[in-house]
């Protein structure tokens, strides 16, 4: 099913044009670019039938909501090592949720994620399961190609959509945390060999690390499929990283303005995490490198629960 583009109302100086793929609308466990990452992760444990799914994050995690949701679906056990437990706020509505799916949480310090998994697998190899760790092994490596294949989809999907609306986009924008997203559209614009311009406003790392973290996947994606590597691939990648606001999760009035105002002129659900910082980080990138009658996509990567968490925080009530 491919998701919607269309434009939206911009107040935009430079005469630039913004549309808007609404990834957020896909159906499926509220929708979400983890929607078509879980998708592939869970294709690639098929492929190495294993049994049981170990999946990393924190109390907001989209991903985690949705990979749980689709072991719940395919009765699959399913186990979330997990860094913020401990944090004294209440509970997310994907914690909620992940709860719901009846997915082990196992409490772990940031600095011990290795460890965690590894005694992890120990446990479940002890009990004669066969997990599968999304990551790879237990430093997290192995599997960073595997998520890049959903968005190699997606960009095919909006090469259909661009014909069929007429329009040739100049830049695509989207949030960036762990780089898969980032990463299937760069290898999709490499694949099909244009001149788009991905850029990644980045939510969580900073631009160096990011940067290496994702030709790290898109080598592993082409060598993978025996498709020749293309060269200085680290060259190929914009990662912004102007607008972390100190951080993963941290965002100020500025993004709060973002927030209401694109959902009081164009309905959408925008939050402070991923797709809020996002918005605004294009709006900013878009003036301070003087980009002038250009059409830009925004992709909406989804995350509603997020959305409502920071409704209900503004409220002072809880989920």
């Amino acid at each position: 099913m491919d998701t919607p583009i269309y434009e939206i109302h911009s107040e935009s100086e430079q005469g630039n044009r913004i549309f808007i793929k609404r990834d957020d609308l896909l159906p499926f466990s509220l929708g979400g670019n983890k929607v078509r990452i879980g998708w592939e992760f869970y294709r690639d444990m098929c492929r190495t039938e294993a049994d049981c799914m170990i999946i990393y994050g924190d109390r907001r995690s989209n991903l985690c909501r949705v990979l749980g949701n689709i072991c719940s679906q395919k009765q699959i056990s399913c186990y979330m090592i997990c860094t913020s437990v401990e944090e004294t706020r209440s509970p997310s509505c994907n914690s909620r949720m992940m709860e719901w799916m009846q997915t082990e949480v196992i409490p772990c310090r940031k600095d011990a994620v290795a460890q965690c998994v590894q005694e992890l697998f120990e446990r479940l190899e002890g009990e004669g399961r066969k997990p599968y760790y999304i990551y790879g092994n237990q430093w997290g490596e192995g599997r960073e190609g595997v998520p890049v294949q959903a968005y190699v989809d997606a960009y095919q999907e909006i090469l259909r959509q661009e014909t069929q609306l007429g329009i040739s986009f100049d830049y695509i924008f989207t949030a960036s945390g762990t780089g898969a997203t980032q990463s299937g559209l760069a290898a999709g614009s490499l694949l099909a060999q244009d001149k788009k311009k991905i850029v990644g406003i980045s939510v969580s790392r900073e631009k160096e690390r990011g940067t290496r973290i994702m030709a790290r996947a898109l080598s592993q994606y082409f060598k993978t499929r025996k498709i020749p590597v293309p060269e200085r691939l680290e060259d190929r990648i914009c990662l912004a990283d102007e607008y972390l606001l100190g951080g993963y999760g941290k965002f100020d009035e500025q993004i709060e303005e973002c927030i209401r105002r694109q959902f009081l002129q164009n309905a959408l659900p925008l939050d402070p995490t991923y797709t809020g910082k996002a918005f605004w980080g294009m709006e900013r990138y878009l003036k301070e490198h003087h980009i002038e009658n250009a059409d830009i996509l925004f992709l909406h990567t989804g995350g509603a629960p997020l959305f409502y968490d920071y409704l209900i925080d503004e409220e002072n009530m809880t989920c």
